[in-house]
């Protein structure tokens, strides 16, 4: 089993900046990938960003230039950096971790861009 604890969502106003953070415990594969999806309300859960362990990462259309995710293998943790947020990217956003054939998802931080 693997745990994801969420932390670094809130409330921001358009073009502000806010960073997610996830760390992974548990029993923790040598490869993995980990990402954020967010799932706006009435509309389906999307990936965002992911990371695999290679380093290389993999974006949304809708967010290339604006976030970045990274991760720190040692404390298994992913990080996604926010910036230029948009009234669009007001979602529940997940950490996301698969290894193996095994999925995990974080509780969901609550990200909300409104003047």
């Amino acid at each position: 089993q693997v745990q994801l604890v969420e932390s670094g969502g809130g409330l921001v106003q358009p073009g502000g900046s806010l960073r997610l953070s996830c760390v992974a415990s548990g029993s923790i594969a040598r490869v993995y990938v980990m990402g954020w999806y967010r799932q706006a309300p009435g509309k389906q859960r999307e990936l965002v960003a992911n990371i695999a362990t290679s380093g290389r990462p993999n974006y949304v259309d809708s967010v290339k230039g604006r976030f970045t995710i990274s991760r720190d293998n040692a404390k298994t943790a992913v990080y996604l950096q926010l910036n230029s947020l948009k009234p669009e990217d007001t979602a529940v956003y997940y950490c996301h971790h698969a290894q193996l054939t095994q999925s995990y998802w974080g509780q969901g931080t609550q990200v909300t861009v409104s003047s």
